[in-house]
Formats: C-alpha cells, sequence, structure tokens
C-alpha cells in the first residue's frame, strides 16, 4: 500500500458511511458501507484476509474516496444508489427490472388499466413488476370482464361528453367496456371502479369483495334483483380469482419475505422476494446476482433487500414486518425484522426457499443448454475445489459389488466424462477367483482387472475413482492401486452410504459435503448408476442360473427344448408336476422320457417306463 494510501486509511473517520475503491485510472472499481469506515477499509490491506477475489481487488487499488453520513441506514441507501450509479467491477452486479412488465393506471379524467415495459413519470400509477406474463395477463382479464373498462386511446373529457362528441365502439356493443365516453358513467363512478382495480393489485382483494357482497344486499333489499345478479356476476369472477391466489397461512398484516441461495458450481447467488398482505402473495420475484468479491450471504441479502424495499420496485402497502432466512445488521423504525423457526411464517419463508430453487435451476438448464461446455467446466472447477483434488476429475469411474448370500457375485464399473454418465464405456465383471460374500476381496479383483488392463492397452485411466463403500473396501482399492503402480496417478475416495461420508485413503477423518453441493449430487449419481447398472446384470445373471441349475443340467436338453417348454407350459414348477403324456405333446419320446425321469427319480423302473412309453405312443394318436 503506498504511503498516500496507507495515510489516508488511517485517518478515515470511525463514523458510518461509504467507501469507493478506485484503480490507476481512477476508475470506481467497489463501493462499500461500514459503522465505523477507518475499521473496514483498513481490513482490505491486513495480509491475513486477503482471500479469494479480495486479494485481486485489493491489488487494483490505487486511491480511495470516502463519504461519511449520519445512520448505517443511510450508507446502505448511499451505497445501493452508487453500485447502480458506477456499476463497479468487484461488486455484487443487482440487475434491474427494467424488462419486466408492469400494469399501469393512467392519469386521465377516464383512467386506463393495461400493461406495459416502460416507465414514464406522468402521473401514471404502476404495480409491478411481474416476473409472469401469463399471471399478469390473467389480472387484466379479471378486472377487464369484473369491470369493463375502457381500453381505447381516445382523449375526452365530461365537457366532451356533455357535448355528445364521441360515439360508441364495438367493445361497448359486446359488454367489455361501460362506455364513459358517451356518459353512461359519471367521472365519480367511474373512480369508485379505478379504485377498487387499485385495492385488488395492492392485495386487498378482500376490501372489494366486501364492498360487491354490500351492494348485493342492498339491491335485493330494493327489489332490484337484475341489478343485483349483475354485481353478483362480478361477485363470482373477483372471487374466483381470489380463492386462486390466496395463501393457505394467515397473515393479517403486510410483510416482505426475503430468501437467498447460492449456486455452488457458479458464482451467482439468487435473492426471491415475496410480499404478501392479508394472507394473498401480491409480488414474487428472483434476482440472480453475480458475486464479484468475497461478500457473505448476509452482506448479499442486505444490499439486495434495501435495493428492493427502498426502491419503486415496492410499491403499495409499507411492510410490518420482515421475514428473513438468518439475522442481519438493519434497523428501519416501524418494521420488524423475524427469523422464523416455526408456523406459518417459517411456511412463507420456505415458499420463498423453493423458488429460488426453482429459478436456480431453470437458470442453470438455460446456461447449460447456451453454453454446455461452460457449465461442465464450472461443475469440474467446483469438484477439484471440494474433493481437494490436483487436477479437475473429467474422467470419474465408480465401482459397485453385487451378490446375494454369496451367490452369483458381480461387479460393475460406470464411466462419468465432464459429470455425465459416459454409457458407452460401462464395464461388467464376473467374479472370478472369490467364493462367497466377500465384498473386500471382490473389490481387490475387479479393481485389479480393470486397470491392469487399462494400463497394458495403454489407455486413457481416470482422475478419479470413487468406491461405493466403506473404509474397508476403499483401503483394499487404494492398495491394489499400489500394487499396480498407480497410488499417485489416480485419486480415490469411498462414499459410506449411511451419511454421504467420503473417505481418503490413509485419513480416518471423512469430509463432509453440503447435501445441496453440486460435487455431492454427482457422486450420488455414479453411486447410484454403478448400484443400477451391476444389480440387473447380477439379476439376469441369477434368474439364468435358476434355470440352468434345473433345466439344462437334464442331459440331452437344450436351450431350443427348454424354451419350448417354458414358453407351453409357464414355468419349471408346472414342468416338474406334469406326466409323460403331457410332456410328449411338446417334445419327442426320448426328451419327455429324460425330463420326467429327472423330475420324478425314484420312478425308474425300466420295465416300467417302457409300459408307460408304449401306452403313451398308443394314447397319442398325433404321435408319429
Amino acid at each position: 500500500m503506498e504511503n498516500t494510501l496507507e495515510y489516508k486509511v488511517k485517518t478515515l473517520p470511525t463514523s458510518p458511511g461509504v467507501y469507493n475503491f478506485l484503480d490507476e485510472n481512477g476508475t470506481v472499481i467497489y463501493v462499500g458501507k461500514a459503522k465505523n469506515l477507518r475499521n473496514r477499509v483498513s481490513s482490505y490491506f491486513r495480509e491475513k484476509n486477503q482471500v479469494g477475489k479480495t486479494r485481486f481487488l485489493v491489488r487494483h487499488i490505487h486511491d480511495l474516496l470516502h463519504i461519511c453520513v449520519n445512520t448505517e441506514t443511510d450508507a446502505l441507501l448511499l451505497e445501493n444508489k452508487l453500485i447502480k450509479q458506477f456499476q463497479p467491477r468487484y461488486n455484487i452486479l443487482l440487475k434491474d427490472d427494467k424488462t419486466y412488465p408492469w400494469i399501469c393506471i393512467t392519469h386521465e379524467d377516464f383512467p386506463r388499466v393495461f400493461f406495459t415495459r416502460k416507465k414514464v413519470n406522468d402521473g401514471t400509477e404502476y404495480f409491478g413488476p411481474y416476473t409472469s406474463v401469463f399471471a399478469m395477463r390473467d389480472i387484466l382479464e379479471m378486472i377487464r370482464r369484473t369491470f369493463s373498462l375502457r381500453t381505447c386511446r381516445t382523449v375526452f373529457s365530461e365537457e366532451s361528453v356533455a357535448k355528445g362528441k364521441h360515439d360508441v365502439c364495438l367493445d361497448y356493443h359486446i359488454k367489455n367496456c361501460c362506455a364513459p365516453c358517451v356518459g353512461n358513467i359519471t367521472k365519480e363512478e367511474y373512480a369508485v371502479c379505478i379504485n377498487h382495480v387499485r385495492q385488488i393489485l395492492s392485495g386487498k382483494t378482500n376490501v372489494v369483495l366486501n364492498y360487491l357482497r354490500s351492494e348485493m344486499a342492498s339491491l335485493a333489499e330494493k327489489l332490484e334483483f337484475e341489478k343485483a345478479q349483475i354485481i353478483k356476476g362480478k361477485y363470482d369472477i373477483l372471487n374466483n380469482y381470489h380463492a386462486k391466489n390466496v395463501i393457505s397461512v394467515h397473515v393479517p398484516n403486510t410483510v416482505e419475505v426475503y430468501s437467498i441461495l447460492k449456486d455452488e458450481s457458479d458464482d451467482f447467488y439468487y435473492v426471491n422476494f415475496m410480499k404478501v398482505s392479508d394472507s394473498v402473495i401480491i409480488r414474487s420475484f428472483t434476482r440472480e446476482i453475480k458475486d464479484r468479491a468475497d461478500d457473505s450471504p448476509e452482506d448479499i441479502l442486505l444490499t439486495t433487500l434495501a435495493d428492493i424495499h427502498f426502491s419503486e420496485l415496492n410499491l403499495g402497502d409499507k411492510p410490518t414486518e420482515f421475514l428473513l432466512p438468518f439475522e442481519i445488521d438493519f434497523n428501519i423504525d416501524d418494521i420488524k425484522i423475524t427469523v422464523p423457526k416455526s408456523g406459518d411464517k417459517k411456511q412463507l419463508l420456505d415458499w420463498s426457499l423453493r423458488n429460488c430453487r426453482l429459478y436456480m435451476a431453470e437458470q442453470q438448464r438455460q446456461r447449460s443448454l447456451v453454453d454446455p461446455d461452460a457449465s461442465a467446466n464450472s461443475l469440474m472447477k467446483k469438484m477439484k475445489e471440494d474433493l481437494q483434488l490436483d487436477v479437475e476429475p473429467r474422467h470419474i469411474e465408480c465401482f459397485d459389488n453385487s451378490n446375494i448370500q454369496g451367490t452369483n457375485p458381480v461387479s460393475s464399473c460406470v464411466v462419468f466424462r465432464n459429470g455425465k454418465p459416459y454409457k458407452r464405456d460401462y464395464r461388467l465383471f464376473n467374479v472370478k477367483t472369490v467364493v462367497g460374500a466377500d465384498d473386500f476381496a471382490t473389490m481387490r479383483e475387479v479393481v485389479y482387472r480393470r486397470y491392469k488392463r487399462l494400463s497394458e492397452e495403454g489407455k486413457e485411466l481416470p482422475q478419479l475413482i470413487v468406491i461405493d463403500g466403506g473404509k474397508g473396501q476403499l483401503r483394499c482399492a487404494y492398495e491394489t492401486l499400489q500394487a499396480l503402480g498407480l497410488d499417485g496417478k489416480i485419486a480415490v475416495v469411498g462414499l459410506a452410504k449411511r451419511l454421504e461420508e467420503i473417505f481418503y485413503p490413509n485419513d480416518p477423518i471423512p469430509l463432509y459435503l453440503d447435501r445441496t453441493s453440486p460435487t455431492l449430487k454427482v457422486i450420488q449419481h455414479l453411486r447410484d448408476e454403478a448400484h443400477r447398472f451391476g444389480i440387473t446384470f447380477h439379476r439376469n445373471k441369477r434368474s439364468k442360473g435358476m434355470i440352468h441349475s434345473i433345466l439344462e443340467d437334464i442331459p440331452g436338453i437344450g436351450d431350443k427344448t427348454i424354451g419350448k417348454l417354458l414358453t407351453t407350459f409357464g414355468s419349471v414348477n408346472k414342468i416338474a408336476e406334469l406326466p409323460l403324456i403331457e410332456l410328449r405333446k411338446v417334445v419327442n419320446l426320448d426328451r419327455a422320457m429324460k425330463i420326467y425321469q429327472h423330475f420324478h427319480p425314484d420312478d425308474n423302473d425300466p420295465v416300467q417306463s417302457s409300459r408307460i412309453a408304449a401306452e403313451t405312443v398308443e394314447n397319442d394318436s398325433s404321435v408319429e
């Protein structure tokens, strides 16, 4: 740190404020906030704290500027404004919502209600943004059917209407418009409808429903049943819409719900926002945030929360409570911060987190379709980091053993390349040297056979081997690789099923990965695929063995005869119970007698057999 910069850091005030880091060209590369400017800025230049991307940031700092403010909230707001103004290289990237559609109510004598993607400061009211165009169109359709507001762009006023300067259009004739242009509705009556629309878009659907219900009752008392029926039709439309949007939890006030999730395979955070009023979700969207420095989830959530809450996105009623996944250092007058652990509020937080997961999965799919290599590269980089490998595990192989009470032992080897199954390289092994259920010996045999052959043929070796089992199987595989001289060339780990523990050779302490980690998901996929592949082979082999042990052991009985018998009679048990005459209908006399005598060893008198054979020939006229 240069002397001038060092002097500036040491003389910073200890009050709250915002600091800007500048590069050698005077460009703002980072904007941050602090309760104590001197302590916070000094922390960047302590070598023990220079980790990850912060190290690269510090290398490019040539100057700094600071602004003092009165409170931490003021610092948060100013930081947010400066980030949007300068778009610093090392700050998180807050995407704006300019492309999201809004529902607007125009500033006219007889306002129109429609959707737009552009905002104009002409007194128009905007509600949104809506991340789902389909949901937004449903709302507009409900408003049109309920209130029959005008949609034309005709400019008129009460004076021009009174002079009869306008004519009704087709919308009026098909009952889609209340025709204010010809005086069918007064400005005050029209304003009541617009106010109801405003309440619906703000989440106060119950207020409008109560109003319509009272209007129906009033008209019914006056015996104006036709008008009451019209109001009832509007009430039913609005009530159906409300029933689809109301949630099962009871939230009497207006609350804002925030959740955050990190994509472990990329440097992205996802923050979901939900605004709930009177048990109705009136707004919800998820932001994708690029993490450009080593900011904590708390810092990112705080910055995004401030941007959403204090920006023009957050319209309508002000909340009385924030629901958050963890505590953050943020205070706003008249707003309570809650970290729910159970109950309705926890359910709201879970819904928000679920929205985060769905949005993250959608973005991951899109990125993998647009640039499959980038997605694979990111995953390989993450796996190398998580598993502490020397190289990226582009080629992974996994082994699994199968046997039932020591019979028909087999082993499977599945191959993944760039985190995806590569089925053409899958291999199955009939265990040759192991008798009984000995997983350790089986693992030694198949690992030896697999990699001895690859080495002799000069084929590509994997960067990682995954053993489906605990320390015992892992030790056997590792010792086998040592015997082949490959222990330094291939990394090997074991995956225990019970707690999803990852073991390393000669290390008694297992590695535990987060359940949502993409690295763990790939290893679990390997394990499951090896088990599926092996158990299918073992099942087929065992089934074939059952047939072989009973029918193919009969001398002179081949596969065609066995197939013919099973096709005709269905099962080996049924064949074993058949008399000779029934067997003779399918096979010749010689084979029929062999099969009959195999299942009836006590009935082996040659004379008796001859008599049976003669009777069979005599009674069966179809025998040539």
